[in-house]
């Protein structure tokens, strides 16, 4: 099976993945389109999330991209292709995506963008679905769908949950175009840097998750993050306690407790 999936990466036309140093590279590498999403490419990012979720060699995930935009929103030829689709096509082609940006939310592994350049639509939607990213001052975002007649649908699920009902609606219903500051301050992203920095910033930053983080703690508590808002009140501090419980008792935490109470230097990676 691993084989299979080694073979299948290997395939990929516009996408590459390496591991190193625990850190597992997502390349988006399609930059005469500038990294547009067509079917393709969304099918090919399933597979490389898929295989980086259950790669040994890979604790933290990075997505990143070729070329001078990180993502510029659905193909144009791809565009031009749906015009002619059915009810049913479209509704198999949108949960195509769904499938995608569900699969980077709910992924048992921390996803940091490298956003070099612009994300628009699509691509800002990618962007901001990952649990950190850092941009260049130079990148503009924008979820720009309406202005062509489009919806950002799946994204408003997302993003109705990261930074609420009114900054949502303000970025949905207008279609404004912004700078990476902006997007800071709309907690979008994390921080701004230097271009000639970005690579180093995030790759230091994917270490030291690796290196201070239990990894086991990680993916607990991303999973408690993205359930809780669904939850009502009392039933999300029960759910709470029963994972307080059952961290107790795990490895990883008579590890790091052990550590912390002998005053010894834990390196998790």
């Amino acid at each position: 099976m691993e084989d299979m999936a080694t073979q299948e990466l290997e395939a990929l036309q516009y996408i590459r993945y390496e591991a190193n140093d625990s850190i597992g590279f997502i390349t988006l590498n399609r930059p005469e389109k500038r990294n547009a999403l067509s079917s393709e490419l969304v099918s090919e990012l399933k597979l490389a999330f898929e295989y980086a979720e259950n790669d040994l060699a890979c604790k933290v995930i990075v997505l990143r991209a070729e070329g001078p935009a990180f993502c510029a929103g659905a193909d144009l030829a791809y565009i031009q292709e749906l015009q002619g689709f059915g009810y049913n096509e479209n509704l198999a082609d949108s949960t195509h995506l769904m499938q995608l940006f569900h699969q980077i939310y709910t992924l048992k592994k921390i996803v940091i963008a490298q956003v070099q350049g612009h994300a628009l639509a699509g691509g800002c939607g990618l962007a901001t679905l990952c649990d950190f990213a850092f941009a260049v001052p130079e990148a503009k975002f924008g979820y720009t769908e309406v202005k062509i007649g489009f919806l950002p649908a799946i994204v408003s699920v997302f993003l109705l949950r990261k930074i609420g009902e009114a900054r949502t609606k303000q970025l949905l219903l207008t279609g404004d175009v912004f700078g990476a500051d902006k997007a800071v301050g709309y907690g979008l992203i994390n921080e701004v840097v230097p271009a000639d920095e970005l690579a180093g910033h995030v790759y230091r930053f994917a270490r030291r998750l690796c290196v201070e983080n239990s990894a086991q703690s990680m993916e607990v508590t991303k999973e408690m993050l993205a359930r809780l808002p669904e939850l009502p009140l009392e039933e999300g501090l029960r759910y709470a306690a029963r994972l307080n419980a059952e961290a107790r008792g795990s490895e990883d935490c008579r590890r790091g407790i052990s550590a912390f109470l002998n005053k010894e230097k834990i390196t998790w990676n």
